[in-house]
């Protein structure tokens, strides 16, 4: 983020396929690879529905973003369009609910990354691996863009090559050409196989399906990049079509080898898909490629983060001294202070108890899907939608409100509900104190500055 190379760094030195590689990398992370075996243990093969319904809401989103980008780029994104449409309050609590909910899910991702990390050193004390993966992301912040893109865009194709990997290898197990396997391989084709838990598992698997999808707000933080920003819809669109194939021929493929039964959701459903065939690298690689998975969301998230904190500085929404420049032209109070809230969340991951925890991540999670709701309740107020573009707008809502509420259903997600309505009290009460204190006090200062200043001529006896 050197303010030197930053200029010329942020504005128009992206290429559209360089934004899809860069979406990817901020994507594909342990929510997919991971958080794909929850949806499947609640949903069964009928989490596939899901993934294709998460899908569509996920592309109504980034499309209005991507048009909110194209016609006035802002580095703060979403918040700073929220603010445009309906004033400083919404601007605000987006912001702050946003970086809130981005350092609960890192503090997630390190703990996540730490698990993988002991599968080759079991002996190694879990925190020793946080510090590292933490340390190394914030240095790639520190950095700069520069650093950042090179990085995300080799991640980027490693993941989709590990990937491809999964889908080679086990199309041809499918075809017989591996040893080994428990049960012929066959897909669930019929009613009862294929919604073993009715059609309220499948609503209950919801959340996890847009989870893997999330990530697309970093990409709309990056779209003000591009040469030329009108390249974001396309890129999005590209990215997105790529994900939801890859997805479901992934998952798919996962589930025609073995029941959803056997299915573990602390290990990869694709390690177990292949666990019965003679492979013994593949668990080694899977792994490999659950720790790069991990370590790159994290990054894109620090990213976009630090990245909020300066906007809301530079708007008098957070102190203005995360906006200020240290050392190297960067903004080390932003990273600092992203660097402190970092270290509590990976604390708390390692002293509360793992189930609170896994509650606090989800209610992070929805607080995630509250912000692309509002960025499509945005999108109608900055943005001319045709008649389809007005279905499609209110489909992505629809599908997102879909998804919360279906949180209620299953006893894994529903704390996490309860918990981010806490986490919205708190955010709004603390919007309502600024919005009658200092602001007002602010806009009251600003009208006797602007007064003009008015001299009573002199009485004459």
């Amino acid at each position: 983020m050197a303010e030197a190379r930053g200029e010329e760094e942020e504005k128009g030195t992206l290429r559209w396929w360089q934004l899809s590689l860069l979406g990817v990398a901020s994507t594909i992370g342990t929510g997919y690879f991971l958080g794909s075996g929850i949806g499947i243990r609640m949903a069964g093969p009928s989490i596939l529905i899901a993934f294709i319904l998460a899908a569509i809401g996920t592309y109504t989103v980034f499309e209005v973003l991507a048009r909110m980008t194209a016609d006035r780029p802002e580095k703060g994104s979403f918040r700073s369009y929220a603010k445009r449409a309906f004033g400083r309050w919404a601007g605000f609590s987006s912001g702050w609910m946003y970086w809130c909910s981005e350092l609960l899910i890192m503090g997630s991702q390190l703990t996540a990354l730490s698990l993988f990390s002991r599968f080759w050193f079991p002996g190694m004390p879990m925190w020793i691996f946080a510090i590292i993966y933490a340390v190394l992301g914030l240095a790639v912040i520190f950095l700069g863009n520069r650093v950042f893109d090179s990085m995300e865009n080799v991640l980027s194709v490693i993941k989709i090559a590990a990937i491809l990997m999964f889908l080679i290898v086990a199309g041809a197990a499918l075809m017989g050409w591996i040893p080994g396997g428990g049960k012929a391989p066959a897909f669930p084709h019929t009613a009862d196989t294929f919604f073993p838990t009715g059609y309220r598992g499948l609503w209950s698997g919801f959340i996890f399906a847009f989870y893997a999808f999330g990530g697309i707000e970093v990409m709309g933080m990056l779209a003000v990049r591009l040469r030329n920003p009108k390249d974001a819809p396309k890129a999005g669109t590209v990215m997105l079509v790529l994900l939801a194939i890859v997805y479901l021929l992934s998952i798919g493929l996962a589930l025609t080898f073995i029941s959803y039964k056997a299915i573990d959701p602390k290990r990869s459903p694709f390690i177990t898909a292949l666990a019965n065939y003679n492979l013994p690298f593949i668990p080694h690689v899977f792994n490999g490629v659950l720790i790069v998975a991990g370590f790159s969301t994290m990054v894109a998230s620090l990213y976009a983060v630090t990245t909020m904190l300066v906007t809301l500085a530079k708007d008098k929404d957070a102190p203005p001294l995360f906006a200020r420049k240290a050392w190297g032209k960067r903004p080390l109070y932003a990273i600092g202070l992203t660097a402190a809230g970092l270290a509590a969340s990976v604390v708390m991951s390692f002293v509360m108890p793992g189930r609170i925890y896994e509650y606090i991540t989800t209610a992070a999670g929805l607080l995630l899907l509250y912000n692309w709701f509002f960025i499509l309740v945005t999108a109608g107020k900055l943005l001319k939608l045709s008649a389809f573009g007005r279905v499609k707008r209110w489909t992505g809502m629809a599908l997102i409100a879909l998804a919360v509420v279906g949180t209620l259903f299953h006893s894994t997600s529903r704390p996490g509900f309860w918990g981010s309505l806490i986490f919205i009290g708190v955010i709004g009460i603390v919007t309502l104190v600024m919005q009658f204190t200092v602001w007002k006090r602010r806009k009251i200062a600003r009208r006797r500055q602007s007064k003009p200043l008015v001299l009573r001529p002199k009485r004459t006896t």
